[in-house]
């Protein structure tokens, strides 16, 4: 058997080595790799039935009235704004473990970090969104249209312009995708050199990264999200997102490293301790996200701004309150009972059930987000005609963006070693145990 080829400079998390587990047998190739060419059929497979989904999409918009062209180009912006929480997620606990120096996660940060380096592949969906907005005149992003004499939208202008947008979209995703490729560049080098003091590097680049990325989030939740409805405004609209985006990211990442022990792959380096912590992980977003959605509908219930409860009214009409509740019981309630018991954040089957169950809440939080959009306020269309008689087409658009990041994490998970083997953490995190 050949084993990974380690340097050791001294472990910055303690010399475990005589007395923890055996490093060079867990960190062994054949147990930390995937062989060559590993899940490229299942890539393949729904590379092609998210390719053909969204191609239905597009069909499918032709026939469900005036409206299917914006109704199946919202369905794929929900998609493409799902995944990009997801990525963005991921790059956030790849900046904060790098930050404060987390022992623990040492064994699972490579998988977030290649979830994080996706960002510029799903930041071309989202170009691709604004470019099929464009073209067909803008339904999605309506402020563009220039709506004569609306007093909202000319008190807006300074912000919601389309040469400062298009702008602003873009140094988005370059700053993402340089935060996400410095860390993964500085992991991977260190992978090859084993000098620890890249990982002070790394967290350099936290110290400044994490406000860069704060900033960023929130501004892009402004206005791809935030935006679709010009006249509504939320000052905690982009802490909202970041809750949606830390919440499905570590679903993502529970699911990657869930399937690999499945695989027979990180056995004894990823365990049931790992996966206690990120079901604490999941568990107290699960509780943030509630406590950010709560806190913003009570303000804008408290103060009763027409151009606030606009939003909210829209969105309790016409059966759109069905999801408000379904995300009330699904998206916090009962996976809040639920994970309030130890075995369920620590056994593989229970947690990656719960974090399917995530990726599905938070899919069904942008879609009640974007997809009310598309008939609220539209003349012959009242709150009981929201295009539920399209919603295949929501299905199969959402379902294909889906399937094609899928394939997208898969390929990137099987391009190299799954663990950064000469973290200076590893022997702590191989350690690792819980107490509470």
């Amino acid at each position: 058997m050949t084993s990974v080829h380690t340097h050791l400079h001294g472990s910055v998390g303690g010399d475990h080595d005589h007395h923890g587990p055996d490093r060079a047998f867990l960190l062994r190739s054949e147990n930390i790799t995937l062989a060559p060419g590993a899940g490229k059929g299942i890539s393949t497979a729904l590379l092609g039935a998210g390719v053909i989904g969204i191609v239905l999409a597009g069909i499918g918009s032709t026939m469900i009235g005036p409206l299917g062209k914006a109704h199946a180009l919202a369905s794929i912006h929900v998609g493409v704004m799902a995944c990009l929480a997801m990525v963005l997620g991921n790059l956030w606990y790849v900046l904060l473990q790098s930050l404060v120096r987390a022992g623990w996660s040492a064994t699972i940060r490579r998988q977030q970090e290649n979830v994080a380096t996706l960002v510029p592949l799903v930041g071309l969906g989202v170009i691709g969104v604004l470019i099929a907005d464009l073209l067909l005149g803008h339904p999605l992003f309506t402020w563009m249209n220039k709506y004569q004499g609306d007093y909202i939208l000319e008190g807006k202008a300074a912000w919601l312009n389309a040469p400062f947008f298009y702008l602003r979209v873009i140094v988005y995703i370059l700053i993402w995708t340089m935060l996400a490729r410095r860390m993964a560049r500085l992991s991977l080098e260190q992978d090859r050199t084993g000098d620890k003091w890249l990982s002070a590097a790394a967290g350099k680049t936290s110290a400044w990264g994490m406000l860069v990325f704060a900033l960023s989030v929130a501004f892009a939740a402004f206005d791809l999200l935030m935006s679709t409805d010009f006249r509504f405004f939320s000052t905690m609209w982009g802490v909202y997102y970041f809750a949606g985006s830390a919440y499905s990211g570590i679903a993502v990442c529970i699911l990657v490293t869930a399937m690999l022990r499945r695989a027979g792959k990180l056995e004894g380096v990823v365990t049931d301790e790992h996966n206690h912590d990120m079901g604490k992980f999941l568990f107290a977003f699960t509780v943030f996200w509630a406590y950010i959605g709560f806190s913003q509908y009570f303000l804008i219930w408290y103060s009763n701004i027409p151009e606030e409860t606009a939003y909210m009214l829209a969105r309790k009409q016409g059966g759109w309150q069905v999801i408000f509740y379904v995300m009330a019981f699904g998206h916090f309630l009962a996976p809040f009972i639920l994970m309030l018991f130890r075995p369920l954040k620590k056994r593989p089957v229970p947690l990656i059930i719960m974090s399917l169950w995530a990726i599905l809440m938070h899919l069904v939080d942008i879609f009640w987000i974007v997809r009310p959009m598309v008939y609220s306020g539209q003349p012959g269309h009242t709150t009981d005609t929201i295009g539920l008689g399209g919603l295949w087409v929501d299905v199969v658009a959402i379902g294909g963006v889906v399937a094609v990041f899928a394939a997208l994490v898969i390929r990137k998970v099987a391009s190299g070693p799954l663990v950064a083997v000469n973290d200076p953490y590893m022997n702590q995190s191989l350690e690792h145990k819980n107490y509470v």
